[in-house]
């Protein structure tokens, strides 16, 4: 079995990389040769370049974005506008947009808004109370009470409660994530899944196809669908004229019954629980949601699994028709998630808020620092007026590149008093962040242009419960094992500013 999929999988790259390469290659014959042996082809594709760049500055997108893309047709003027023709022209967009508006304008009556819970926010926490509305009017997330979180770090601590939690199950287990990975984690996952096929409950998987690029063959949902389980790719990588990393489904959700919830930071494979090294110890976190603030997160997956089917009846699955749910708590929890197909950068909106809410501390972890210029303004100004900020990446790094990148932003950010460390025992690839030991969000969220504008993410905002002490206590952890980057570290030679200068420019691009 072991040899088949492997042989799949290996066959699977091979065909992919091999399209690719003709592709690139056909693409750069036909610039070349057209420029050389036609001056009216170079004058058209000048014309290209004109018009994508006067549409690239018009675009609402982020500053960082539209720059190195006018940069770039700046320099390369005969074939700039082409290859942002090129690179930014994905099939599915168009039609994922199209869908998933009308599917969310259809299910928004389904996460109905608390406004007796909102209510008490404002008079308990009224200095939160801009985020909840945010989120609740132009996103339509309710903020909730009577649920429970437990906060989950490393990923061996999350395995055996997620395994714990999945055989509870007794109607329905969904489970949404960018990455599976062969190994003992999911094998200990797949058995139960199995298990309770068996027992007769409804079981379905959507996973990322870029995401398990390396790490499952393409016949996957065809061995789920052997076992019962019901499997979807979402976006499937089809590698003609497309971005092949952008619209990635980033989002790591599991749904037990409505009632049980898990989002954070980690995908289902053996180095984020440790049980195969990559890049040093992996830390990573999670939260688990039990109660009625589970619903949303359901909610979020039957959104996304409806995008190329008919649509469902989402209150089928909601777990409080017949009884009410027996968790009784007062703390505030706002399951929230991200979508790149519409205007609003809700990632960065919500990570704004908690920053301007800051009247003690800020403590963030994230395994990538890529940021535009509004976050950095953010981050330095909190800093400059006497706030306690801090943020953790990771020492050993998973790209060398994105990890140069990020250290491209630090200068910045000392120098303005933010407090930057980098986890010596590994890889950080937790994605949380603290504000004055009062509210905590835990996700999917990485602090960089894909996460924030390019992906579909999710995560989890709480207030007044133990939970943010827990995300604080961990932070103050890996703050202690960490090494802080100090000024004087910053000051590189000629060569070396010169070149992270350049990274700066094209990381958006990443």
């Amino acid at each position: 079995m072991r040899r088949q999929w492997f042989h799949s999988l290996l066959m699977r790259r091979a065909v992919i990389t091999l399209i690719l390469l003709v592709e690139i290659s056909s693409f750069i014959f036909l610039i070349v040769a057209g420029t050389i042996f036609s001056d009216a082809a170079s004058i058209l594709f000048r014309i290209i370049s004109i018009i994508v760049a006067l549409y690239v500055v018009s675009k609402n997108e982020k500053g960082g974005y539209r720059l190195i893309w006018v940069f770039l047709i700046l320099i390369f003027p005969v074939f700039g506008g082409v290859l942002y023709v090129f690179l930014n022209t994905q099939m599915t967009t168009n039609y994922y947009a199209k869908n998933l508006g009308q599917i969310m304008e259809n299910t928004s009556k389904d996460m109905p808004l608390k406004n007796d819970v909102r209510a008490r926010l404002e008079k308990e926490y009224p200095g939160y109370l801009k985020n909840v509305d945010y989120l609740e009017r132009t996103q339509h997330f309710p903020v909730y009470e009577n649920t429970k979180t437990t906060y989950l770090s490393p990923g061996e601590a999350f395995w055996p409660v997620f395994l714990e939690n999945l055989k509870k199950a007794e109607k329905y287990i969904f489970l949404e994530y960018f990455t599976i990975g062969e190994g003992k984690f999911w094998d200990s996952i797949l058995q139960i899944l199995t298990e309770k096929v068996k027992q007769g409950v409804e079981v379905r998987i959507m996973y990322d196809d870029m995401g398990c690029f390396l790490s499952i063959p393409s016949d996957f949902p065809e061995e789920m669908k052997a076992l019962g389980i019901q499997c979807r790719v979402f976006n499937p990588f089809r590698p003609f004229f497309t971005t092949i990393q952008n619209n990635r489904n980033h989002r790591k959700i599991t749904s037990i019954d409505g009632k049980i919830a898990f989002c954070g930071g980690l995908n289902l494979a053996d180095e984020y629980v440790n049980e195969k090294e990559r890049f040093g110890y992996w830390k990573d976190s999670a939260v688990l949601v039990e109660g009625d603030a589970a619903w949303s997160l359901t909610a979020f997956f039957l959104q996304l699994w409806q995008i190329n089917q008919t649509q469902e009846d989402l209150m089928e699955y909601f777990p409080w028709k017949n009884e009410p749910c027996p968790i009784k708590d007062t703390s505030f929890v706002q399951p929230y998630c991200d979508i790149p197909l519409d205007s609003e950068n809700v990632g960065e909106n919500v990570y704004m808020n908690m920053i301007t809410s800051a009247e003690k501390s800020i403590y963030i972890s994230t395994p990538y620092l890529i940021l535009d210029e509004t976050l950095i303004t953010a981050l330095c100004l909190a800093a400059k007026s006497g706030i306690d900020v801090r943020i953790v990446t990771p020492s050993k790094y998973d790209k060398w590149m994105i990890h140069q990148a990020t250290r491209c932003y630090y200068r910045d950010l000392v120098e303005a008093g933010v407090r930057v460390y980098e986890y010596t025992p590994g890889f950080m690839h937790s994605k949380t962040i603290v504000i004055d030991d009062k509210a905590a969000i835990v996700g999917s969220i990485n602090w960089d242009y894909r996460s924030l504008y390019l992906h579909f993410e999710c995560a989890v905002w709480m207030c007044g419960t133990d939970t943010v002490h827990e995300v604080q206590k961990d932070l103050l952890k890996s703050f202690e094992v960490s090494d802080e980057v100090l000024p004087e570290e910053l000051n590189y030679k000629r060569g070396w500013s010169l070149f992270r200068l350049v990274l700066r420019l094209v990381a958006p691009i990443f």
